[in-house]
């Protein structure tokens, strides 16, 4: 009687780690497959890069590498010397204008007060297209005093943004050119996230739904939400050619993985001491509303 009593006993057992095994592998199952969640996210932020909008040598280099500024900080400055004698000049030319614009003017006057037997109609006439021009001067002068004036105040570069300085590569004694970048400023208030979510769960949430970021190799979560689903992606396999046609592989592979779409999270608050770089690695689990699940 304690054979068979043993027995049954080792048999249930048996049949409660399998039906445990098969109640977990299904857990397991419907969560890799079947809930919105990716290990493929990665922390992003708006990087500006950063080029001066005049040339000329830098003279003065005032930041480090991943030194943090605030908006409005001098990051470098191009030697002004040339923009101070262009914006005396354009003083002068201004100056110029002006008394020609006065002279001219003066002479229109006094020939519209003088009668057709002094002066002739046509003389009148030119004198006041000649003060009509001597203004169009004048004000073209203007515009090229604020050029100057402009130049002079944009040899001096600043931050446009609160964030941190990377990849630096301005030195003093470099030459700037007009619209190459010298660095990058890692804005400080634009981090968020990309998911990248397996096409057969978008279907499983929308825009809006709460977001759960974990960092990886770290116990600390972030909460955030969905912020936008990407609508399109690079096809790989259909390329176009140089001339514009389609360019379609003749074959493909036997299996046939599930595309990645990006899907944008929202980071919507990020704790004090956290340091968070661009680039991170991170999981992402998406929780469904109520109105999506059902």
């Amino acid at each position: 009687m304690k054979f068979y009593l043993k027995r049954i006993f080792r048999i249930l057992i048996t049949l409660a780690i399998a039906g445990a095994a098969v109640f977990l592998a299904q857990k397991l199952w419907v969560r890799y497959m079947d809930s919105p969640w990716t290990r493929d996210g990665r922390v992003r932020a708006d990087v500006v890069n950063i080029a001066p909008d005049v040339a000329g040598l830098v003279v003065k280099v005032a930041v480090r590498d991943n030194q943090f500024v605030h908006r409005g900080d001098v990051l470098f400055q191009i030697d002004p010397e040339h923009y101070r004698h262009a914006l005396a000049e354009a003083r002068a030319v201004v100056d110029q204008r002006k008394a020609s614009l006065a002279m001219k003017r003066s002479q229109a006057l006094r020939r519209a007060s003088l009668d057709d037997e002094v002066i002739s109609r046509e003389n009148r006439e030119d004198t006041d297209l000649a003060a009509a021009g001597a203004k169009a001067d004048y004000e073209a002068a203007l515009a090229s005093l604020e050029k100057a004036q402009l130049d002079m105040v944009r040899s001096v570069v600043r931050s446009p943004v609160d964030g941190w300085v990377s990849n630096l590569l301005v030195r003093p004694g470099d030459y700037a050119q007009v619209g190459a970048p010298k660095l990058a400023v890692i804005d400080q208030h634009s981090f968020w996230v990309y998911g990248y979510f397996e096409e057969h769960k978008l279907q499983m949430f929308h825009v809006g739904d709460t977001a759960e970021i974990q960092l990886l190799g770290s116990g600390l979560k972030l909460q955030g939400h969905v912020e936008s689903i990407s609508m399109g992606i690079t096809d790989r396999d259909n390329p176009t050619d140089v001339r514009l046609l389609a360019n379609v592989n003749p074959s493909f592979n036997w299996v046939r993985l599930s595309q990645r779409v990006p899907v944008r999270i929202h980071i919507d608050a990020i704790p004090d001491g956290l340091t968070l770089v661009a680039g991170m690695t991170c999981s992402v689990v998406v929780k469904p509303s109520a109105k999506v699940k059902s």
